[in-house]
């Protein structure tokens, strides 16, 4: 699974300004509805429900809230370069900067489960977060999403 049939282009929000976690879930969420024309409430219930459980801060300053929702047709990705870290309550208690939202319909199972684990290889990678940290440009964050390596084996 490659990213970039997960993520558009026009999802990508390069310098976004937020001051706290549920700000910027509520920016990703208005994105997100933009981007699949589901309700940006909807959005925000669904994974700030899911933030409940636990954070999904997982550590290193990157965190991937996801979310199920009926009506959504294929799994969908937002992604956000945030201008200042913002507590996240991640595992690590570091600050997150970058945040890739992940939505799903309600049976995808397996495939939501493999996306997530696709973007947790991805930003896990040292070089890439390097990269998407030093640019503010959404084509270059695309890019750089779309082409990291599938593992970190050498």
């Amino acid at each position: 699974m490659d990213l970039s049939d997960l993520i558009k282009m026009s999802a990508i929000l390069p310098a976004l300004k937020a001051n706290s976690k549920k700000q910027v879930l509520q920016l990703l969420a208005e994105k997100a509805a933009s981007e699949t024309e589901l309700s940006e409430r909807e959005i925000f219930d669904t994974i700030l429900q899911r933030e409940r459980l636990g954070s999904t801060g997982v550590g290193n300053g990157i965190a991937i809230p996801h979310g199920k929702l009926p009506g959504i047709t294929r799994i969908t990705g937002v992604f956000a370069r945030l201008e200042e870290p913002v507590d996240f309550d991640a595992l690590d208690d570091l600050p997150v900067d970058l945040v890739f939202l992940l939505l799903a319909p309600e049976g995808a199972g397996a495939d939501h489960l493999k996306a997530l684990s696709r973007i947790a290889r991805v930003l896990r990678d040292a070089d890439t977060t390097a990269k998407i940290r030093g640019t503010t440009d959404a084509a270059a964050i695309h890019t750089f999403l779309a082409e990291a390596p599938a593992s970190n084996a050498a």
